[in-house]
């Protein structure tokens, strides 16, 4: 595939007008990687500390260390970081069935949860094992012109609501991502109508974005996976959950036992992993968010909608595409997979993923599979084909692979 001089020349006049905006995403990194850097010098990580364990792994100091350093980042009291956690949604999951109890409820103030947190909800698509099996209830609040409506937030707290769910990220809808201020402003508003409210932030796709984590602008628990931003494309798979000792610590009961908690869990996969792959994400995810301005303005001079757009405030990686036909998201799709490192030769189709509602097409050739700190790009199979796209180790493969996907799309346009 080679690219037209059209998309050549977008490309060019993209690099000229986004240039200035990315001496802040810079500023922001620099910021990241000297708290991280003060953080580790603090602890005292060692090598000591990348060895693996087996078995019940009592006393494993690479894995004591490495919650030590996120709880400190975090600006959390403590941290449950393991490779056992297979997904964001499982130590979202974790937070969820480990603190709250049959009759409690939660409630979203983000609108409807992404496909996944749904299954695990279970009201809007029933499951087993769900919290609503568990006597959980559930309540959410919609979005207005993409914001949370804090004016409706007092009437829809009610006596029994042990919780509230912050998404940061969009999902698969067209909303803005909430920034840190915006995080803020929410924990705040839930704590002088509810003070014992829990503010649960799900922090997937929004680590090292901003200088600030939710953790210290007022949220009491927060998760996400390491195989997106704080795993800086080298760790191999897992979660973590951050927060307030005691809600962490019910967080544990769940992913081991009562009993156990954050005990046991071996570090099966090399620790050295997981610790560069925190110092190196503040970078990542700077190159990531550069790819994702480039893409908004490659497809808003292409004449389709994104969101953000080049110039917009960001609260995570993610950029969001309307395509506005299968047939368009599924080249687009296909542009990106022939620009990855791994399984370029594939070709990306529709298919039934596991826990969502609608067929999902991903583009992911990547190290470890599924990574999306990485260059990806997915979406569902329904109108009005959005494609969801994140991620870039580096800045120059996100920009190719933007051009391939820019240029896949147009030859569809040709054809029609």
């Amino acid at each position: 595939m080679t690219f037209s001089k059209k998309i050549q020349d977008i490309k060019q006049e993209i690099l000229a007008e986004t240039r200035p905006l990315y001496a802040h995403i810079e500023e922001v990194a620099a910021a990241n990687t000297l708290k991280i850097l003060d953080a580790m010098r603090e602890v005292k990580v060692s090598d000591a500390h990348f060895n693996t364990t087996s078995g019940y792994a009592y006393d494993d100091i690479g894995r004591g260390k490495l919650e030590e350093l996120y709880a400190k980042i975090f600006g959390a009291e403590r941290a449950l970081v393991r490779t056992q956690f297979v997904s964001g949604t499982h130590a979202l999951a974790t937070v969820l069935f480990g603190i709250l109890r049959p009759g409690d409820e939660l409630l979203s103030l983000t609108g409807t949860p992404y496909d996944t947190m749904q299954t695990v909800i279970g009201y809007a698509h029933p499951s087993p094992g769900s919290l609503k099996e568990f006597g959980i209830f559930y309540d959410e609040l919609p979005m207005r012109q993409g914001q949370v409506y804090l004016s409706g937030i007092a009437a829809k707290i009610k006596s029994n609501t042990k919780m509230v769910l912050i998404q940061r990220s969009r999902g698969y809808s067209m909303r803005s991502p909430l920034t840190i201020e915006d995080i803020r402003t929410i924990c705040a508003t839930v704590k002088e109508i509810k003070p014992d409210c829990i503010c649960f932030v799900d922090n997937c796709y929004g680590e090292f974005v901003d200088t600030e984590e939710p953790t210290q602008a007022g949220a009491d628990i927060a998760a996400g996976s390491l195989i997106k931003n704080p795993g800086g494309g080298i760790a191999p798979t897992g979660g973590y959950i951050v927060g307030r000792d005691d809600l962490v610590q019910l967080a544990s009961y769940r992913l081991t036992a009562p009993g156990m908690g954050d005990e046991l869990g071996a570090s099966l996969s090399n620790n050295r992993l997981l610790f560069q792959g925190l110092f190196l994400a503040p970078h990542v995810v700077s190159q990531a968010i550069k790819g994702a301005i480039f893409a908004a303005g490659m497809f808003s001079k292409l004449g389709y909608k994104t969101l953000p757009l080049p110039t917009d405030a960001r609260g995570d990686i993610i950029q969001a595409i309307e395509l506005g036909t299968a047939e368009k998201l599924i080249a687009f799709c296909g542009g990106i997979q022939k620009y990855s490192p791994v399984d370029s030769f594939a070709t990306p189709e529709p298919w039934d993923m596991p826990g969502y509602a609608d067929k999902i097409i991903m583009a992911a050739g990547t190290f470890v599979q599924g990574a999306s700190i990485e260059f990806s790009a997915d979406g569902p199979l329904r109108p009005p084909y959005n494609v969801y796209l994140q991620g870039g180790l580096t800045f120059e493969h996100a920009m190719i692979g933007i051009m391939g996907a820019a240029q896949a799309v147009e030859d569809i346009e040709n054809k029609a």
